[in-house]
């Protein structure tokens, strides 16, 4: 799933390529991934593009009076072409056109649709983009902030709370493993916690993702998956050693995702409990 190191270099890359152009085509392939009909799409034909920027894991294409809102979802991307096919095909949930034949197609893998594209007046119309909790890098959300949304979260796990778009905006699953094992925590660590233990996680959170951010500066919207994957230190490394320690990163599953972690640098060395595998009475 892009995360907002990754949407923030894809508003960047596309701001490039779209600021300026008129949109001629605006074509809905997959029903189900337009959230709105009011403004239809039909408005957006003859809109020029004034900006691209993001809310958290939301793209805004901006056309002055109406916008496009985007949210890629797990197995959404964007792809562009200097000449816009026309041949469609399962994944291809849209197309947006330009004037000089240039476009975007809006991808979604995988059977589950929630790709979410909306046509709206004013990007807070987006149900969930109004609901967004702070963007974690601005001047804004300070430590003391920071330390307000862990103590309201309580018992809660940290990890959830670091992914909760309501709480902070643009983290999900990916860089919340990596943000707990740059502080060096458990991923099932109570939010509330001491003073230390909040500065600690609030540096973490941000040099993460500011280093995330600048790995992506000046990167093609093709390469950034790439990017992602190869600057990862747990997330998506099971079975392989810490970079840090050397010890093996351990995963634990759960609903449709699973956690990576390293249990020297995070939990003590005590490997948590898998419970997809407890269940099957396995121990890892």
């Amino acid at each position: 799933m892009p995360e907002m190191p990754e949407v923030h270099a894809l508003a960047d890359d596309l701001a490039d390529r779209l600021v300026g152009h008129t949109i001629a085509r605006f074509e809905i392939t997959t029903f189900s991934a337009l959230k709105t009909f009011d403004p239809p799409t039909t408005a957006v034909v003859g809109g020029t593009v004034r900006d691209v920027t993001h809310f958290g894991k939301f793209l805004d294409i901006d056309l002055g009076d109406l916008h496009v809102v985007v949210h890629l979802a797990k197995a959404g991307w964007i792809r562009w072409y200097d000449v816009l096919p026309t041949a469609r095909n399962r994944v291809i949930a849209a197309r947006i056109g330009l004037d000089d034949g240039s476009g975007i197609q809006l991808t979604e893998a995988g059977t589950k649709k929630s790709l979410a594209i909306s046509v709206v007046r004013d990007p807070t119309e987006v149900l969930r983009l109004a609901t967004l909790g702070p963007d974690p890098l601005s001047d804004e959300f300070t430590e003391e902030r920071f330390a307000e949304v862990l103590a309201e979260a309580g018992r809660a796990q940290v990890k959830g709370v670091l992914r909760d778009q309501a709480r902070i905006a643009g983290i999900g699953n990916a860089y919340s493993d990596e943000i707990l094992h740059a502080a060096r925590m458990s991923p099932f660590k109570p939010a509330a916690m001491g003073p230390e233990d909040v500065r600690t996680l609030y540096e973490a959170m941000r040099s993460v993702l500011a280093d995330a951010i600048r790995r992506s500066e000046g990167l093609h919207m093709a390469d950034l998956k790439g990017e992602k994957k190869a600057g990862m230190r747990v997330h998506g490394r099971t079975g392989e050693a810490c970079p840090v320690c050397g010890d093996t990163i351990r995963q634990v599953r759960f609903a449709d995702n699973t956690l990576q972690y390293c249990p020297t640098c995070q939990t003590g060395g005590k490997p948590l409990a898998d419970r997809a595998l407890s269940r099957l009475g396995i121990t890892v």
